[in-house]
């Protein structure tokens, strides 16, 4: 489904076909490792998921270039082992299909020994024509038409339904951009209600979330519209 001309959802990703570019969000690889230090006992299952969903798109997709919006690792202050090792294989299996951009995000701090050992490009900002991919933590000067963003790990809610979350992708206007927020790629983050929840990226803070237009994934991606008809 198209959330944009050129631009395609595909399952948690975007798809640029133009570019023939994969654009993933939030994996937060080691989330498991980082909960079973606090005491919550989780089955190590995410990343096994996580590289095969990869594989799977890289393989239907077979684009040139794949981008991950940051926040590739959990760990704010470190490197666990879990991290280093999956995040190593990930970057691995991108490198067999295409060339890969990784976003630095907040929590990806101590990324640099990771990179350096793959050779993958680590940046803070990267434009790819009249679209601009960052992080969505920092607001960066001179904005390209097009933003995409990650951070947020938007999902919606009803009313209904008021304890069941689904994860999904926002749009709207940015002063003279068009924003597009994406949902976190991991599988164990239901990712943040924004009909509920203050928003995290101060891209949504600085603008009326109320005018966002929604798409929801589930088993297929559904289109709900702007936000204020759902809060």
């Amino acid at each position: 489904m198209l959330i944009h001309p050129n631009i395609e959802i595909e399952s948690l990703c975007l798809y640029i076909k133009k570019e023939q570019a994969l654009v993933i969000g939030d994996l937060h690889l080691g989330f498991e490792e980082a909960l079973n230090k606090q005491g919550v006992l989780i089955p190590r299952l995410q990343f096994k998921e996580i590289f095969e969903n990869i594989k799977s798109l890289l393989e239907k997709l077979k684009p040139r270039l794949v981008v991950l919006v940051g926040d590739v690792k959990h760990e704010f202050s470190t490197i666990s082992n879990q991290e280093w090792n999956n995040l190593s294989k990930t970057i691995r299996l991108i490198k067999q299909y295409s060339e890969l951009i990784i976003i630095k995000g907040n929590h990806d701090t101590i990324l640099k020994p990771i990179a350096e050992r793959e050779q993958a490009k680590v940046t803070d900002s990267y434009n790819l024509g009249k679209i601009q991919f960052l992080h969505g933590d920092v607001i960066k000067k001179n904005l390209k038409p097009i933003i995409i963003i990650g951070h947020e790990h938007p999902a919606i809610s009803f009313k209904e339904r008021p304890t069941q979350k689904f994860k999904c992708f926002l749009k709207g206007k940015y002063k003279n951009s068009i924003l597009i927020v994406m949902p976190s790629f991991s599988t164990i983050s239901e990712g943040s209600d924004i009909t509920r929840n203050y928003p995290l990226s101060p891209f949504l803070k600085d603008m009326s979330i109320n005018n966002l237009e929604v798409w929801a994934i589930e088993d297929k991606t559904y289109y709900f519209g702007k936000l204020k008809d759902i809060r």
